[in-house]
């Protein structure tokens, strides 16, 4: 993955591009369909799939520093998601969450996409929660995590 990720960059490079994000990988083993999946019958976090993103994470951040100096002229910015994101998740009090094992999609525990459709029961305050479907963050979480992600990032693309 962090081989195909690299070659990605280097496309959008080759074309031109010189200011480049790329984020890494979210906590997936704490996204509503990985706690019903591999979280047990108390759906908790699956520290497997945590510590797999952290693994790619650290490789992809390394990849990515090797990048910026071997491109010239590049602005090749890892962004860390998945620490904020987990902050999110094991603390949402302090982002004004209540809802963090569960979308609000449906049952809020394995569907996604186009599962989450109009057909699809929804929850009464999307804002409570911190993700959509099983996979996908709301809007609100979306917001929760911007103005900070943008405070440390946006200096290093200059």
């Amino acid at each position: 993955m962090v081989t195909e990720a690299s070659k990605f960059v280097e496309e959008l490079y080759a074309l031109g591009a010189r200011r480049i994000g790329v984020l890494s990988a979210p906590p997936i083993g704490c996204v509503p369909s990985q706690r019903t999946v591999a979280g047990g019958v108390l759906r908790v976090c699956s520290e497997k799939y945590n510590q797999a993103a952290t693994l790619f994470n650290a490789k992809l951040s390394s990849n990515i520093d090797s990048l910026t100096r071997r491109l010239s002229n590049s602005r090749i910015v890892y962004v860390d998601v998945y620490n904020p994101l987990l902050d999110l998740i094991q603390n949402p009090q302090n982002y004004g969450f209540g809802v963090v094992d569960k979308g609000c999609c449906g049952t809020g525990a394995i569907e996604v996409s186009i599962l989450c459709n109009p057909a699809s029961p929804t929850c009464t305050n999307a804002s409570e929660y911190v993700f959509w479907d099983s996979y996908h963050p709301t809007e609100a979480a979306y917001t929760a995590l911007i103005v900070p992600t943008l405070q440390k990032y946006v200096s290093r693309f200059y």
